[in-house]
This record gives structure tokens, sequence and C-alpha cells, in this order.
């Protein structure tokens, strides 16, 4: 005869939240550590130790290592990620004006916030190329390019059609363009923070590029 035993409600609660806090406490220690000493350079034993569990325990939340350097790029990327892709919807008034303001969202979240500065500083910096372990991370960030340049052509798209957007520039090579800028905008600020002001001059150049894209031929 079997004894079926109901599982106490508040017991399973802060088994739940015993786990998502180990799982948050690895997701730190995994930012320190690929901070230090580089992604490639770092291993999954070196991470559980410095987050004071077993390499087990690593592998019950995460696949591996790719999947614990993406999950740790989704805490601080992801918001931003859903706002870019959200650039051409139907719904979006001023597509121009959202892609400004996303982008300058970002600018400021990356001056502000040490942990997004941090992370972005790992992806661009702590990221070895040709590590066969690292495959799905390029692919991530391969996808992430591919996304945001697609999202922003849609959105010149949308803002042609309501007579918001007038150039003879292609929008996907528009959109080439303006990700390519900011992302070099992140990649020598992170270089040298002190050089120059993030927020304000990523605005002007952001401003002209998209100014400049609808001057008059030969103006």
């Amino acid at each position: 005869m079997y004894v079926v035993r109901e599982v106490n409600p508040a017991v399973a609660r802060r088994t739940k939240e015993d786990a998502e806090r180990t799982r948050e406490r690895i997701l730190d220690m995994a930012e320190r550590e690929f901070h230090r000493r580089g992604v490639s350079r770092t291993s999954l034993e070196q991470v559980a130790r410095a987050a004071g569990v077993t390499r087990g325990a690593v592998y019950w939340h995460f696949r591996g290592k790719a999947d614990l350097f993406n999950a740790m790029m989704n805490r601080v990327t992801l918001p931003l990620d859903c706002e870019m892709l959200r650039i051409g919807e139907p719904e979006t008034d001023d597509p121009i004006a959202q892609i400004r303001d996303s982008y300058l969202a970002a600018l400021r979240a990356t001056v502000a916030e040490p942990r997004m500065r941090r992370v972005f500083e790992i992806a661009l910096f702590k990221v070895e190329h040709g590590d066969p372990a690292l495959r799905d991370v390029h692919q991530r960030r391969l996808e992430g390019q591919r996304e945001r340049v697609a999202s922003i052509e849609r959105g010149l798209r949308r803002a042609a059609r309501r007579g918001l957007w007038r150039s003879a520039l292609p929008p996907r090579v528009a959109a080439l363009g303006l990700v390519s800028l900011v992302e070099g905008l992140f990649t020598n600020w992170m270089t040298d923070p002190g050089a120059f002001d993030l927020v304000r001059v990523g605005a002007q150049a952001i401003d002209a590029y998209l100014r400049g894209l609808q001057a008059p031929a030969g103006a």
C-alpha cells in the first residue's frame, strides 16, 4: 500500500526560492570570473568554487559554459533587445523617434549601471574568438546583430510609409550604418571611458547620422 504525502506549499516555495538564489549567485560569480580571466580561461569548476557550490550544481542550472554565458547576458541585455524588436510594429507612432530613444536608453544605462557596463565589456573584449566551446556564444552575438539590423530596417520602412523618412539610401544600408555607428561608440568608450561623454556624443552622432541620411541630394 502506498501512502501519498502532500507536499507542504511553504516548503516547496522555499525550495524554489533557494534554487533561484543559487542560480543568481552562480550568474554573479560567472560574471566576476569571466571579467577577471576571460571566458575561455574560466572553467565551470572555478565558477562553482567562487559561488560556493559544486560543479554539479552549476550543471543543474546550466547546460554548459555557453548556456551560462548567455544567461548572464540575458540578465542585462534582454530588456533592450525586446525594446529594439518592437521598432516598426504597427502601434509605433514614430519609428524614428523610437530607434533614437532605444539607443539613447542603452547609452545611458551603460554609463549608469555597473553590471551592464561590465557585461558589455565581457562580450566585447573577454570572449576569445576561435574557441570551439564558445561557438554558440558567437552565434548568439551574430543573431543579435542581425535582429537589430532587421528591426531598424523595419522601422525605417514603416517610417517611410508614414512620410517620416525620406532618403535615397536603402533602409537596410541605413540600418547597417546605424548599428555600426552605435556599436563603434560603445567599443571606443569601453576602451577609454574618460575620452568622451558617451550619452552626449552618442546623441549628437545618432542625430547627425539620421539627419544626414535625409538631406537633399548634393547637400
